[in-house]
């Protein structure tokens, strides 16, 4: 069961073996009702590509922003480092799965920082400015990775596999209307359409936001993080730490900034996973209000 959970249900597998397990859904197309800018016209969303991201805008990401660019967003891959000058055309930076170098081949401990120093802080002080940041960081290695980036808005991941108290085997992992679901501004949405009350992840990891953020999806009880050594699959000695009313995904303000955390990535992305080609992500069974949730936090970090 645990190499099934590993093929199938996961956002990603070895680096050698995941580019041959998942390729975008390129058929996949929700509808967006009532777009929030004509096509072209909305706020300019940059996606990072500078830091051996597993996923970007023109590779495993492309449903996510085909999905922005539908409801106006302007979206563009960023190939260059976090400075002033690169982040100054930007409303919304969004960082998905970034590594280091150490780890493009390797997913073994050490997961040393895909940011240097200098980076962390420009995009702090950007965001406390005023900027609007979607960090998401999947299961091991790609929360070691972003560990110091996420310490400096307060947010602690666990570097492991991440699995709800409430998982039923060999299925993804549905959160609920007032069960991991909580009720927000981001489930509400804008008009009655868009309110969310169903979301499916596919594993990933779980975080500790800081004090006062706004729950989206919050792990229950019996959830644990398995902090392997090694991916993909968890090695034999992997440590097991509760994470009960730990969150996978949460808001917050941030000087006069907006951040929105989530610690999976195929959930806004769609994929085609193993040669059977089977749907993982927002085109998944399960996940057919995933698109909206995703619409809604992009909202609120441009406060539409």
């Amino acid at each position: 069961m645990r190499l099934f959970l590993i093929l199938l249900a996961l956002p990603c597998c070895a680096n050698s073996v995941a580019s041959a397990q998942q390729t975008p859904d390129v058929q996949y197309h929700p509808p967006v009702i009532c777009p929030a800018w004509p096509v072209g016209c909305g706020p300019r969303v940059l996606v990072d590509e500078a830091h051996h991201n597993f996923h970007t805008a023109d590779g495993r990401y492309r449903p996510f922003a085909e999905l922005l660019r539908a409801d106006g967003f302007r979206v563009d891959g960023l190939a260059t480092e976090f400075n002033l000058e690169s982040l100054r055309c930007a409303d919304v930076l969004v960082i998905v799965n970034a590594l280091n170098e150490r780890n493009v081949d390797d997913w073994s401990l050490p997961t040393p920082s895909a940011f240097s120093n200098e980076e962390i802080q420009t995009v702090r002080c950007w965001v406390h400015n005023g900027g609007s940041l979607l960090l998401i960081a999947d299961h091991m290695p790609f929360p070691g990775s972003a560990d110091q980036l996420a310490r400096a808005f307060s947010v602690v991941f666990s570097n492991g596999y991440v699995r709800p108290g409430h998982r039923q085997p060999g299925i993804t992992d549905t959160f609920e209307y007032h069960s991991g679901l909580w009720p927000s501004p981001i489930t509400q949405g804008r008009y009655p359409h868009e309110c969310v009350t169903r979301v499916a992840t596919f594993t990933g990891s779980a975080f500790t936001p800081p004090l006062g953020a706004t729950p989206v999806l919050l792990l229950g009880t019996g959830s644990i993080s398995q902090e392997t050594t090694e991916a993909p699959g968890i090695t034999p000695d992997a440590l097991e730490v509760p994470v009960a009313g730990w969150c996978q995904g949460a808001v917050f303000q941030y000087g006069w900034g907006r951040v929105a955390v989530f610690g999976e990535a195929a959930m806004f992305t769609a994929q085609l996973a193993g040669d059977e080609r089977k749907p993982m992500g927002m085109n998944a069974p399960g996940a057919e209000q995933n698109h909206q949730l995703l619409l809604n936090v992009m909202h609120w970090l441009i406060r539409r």
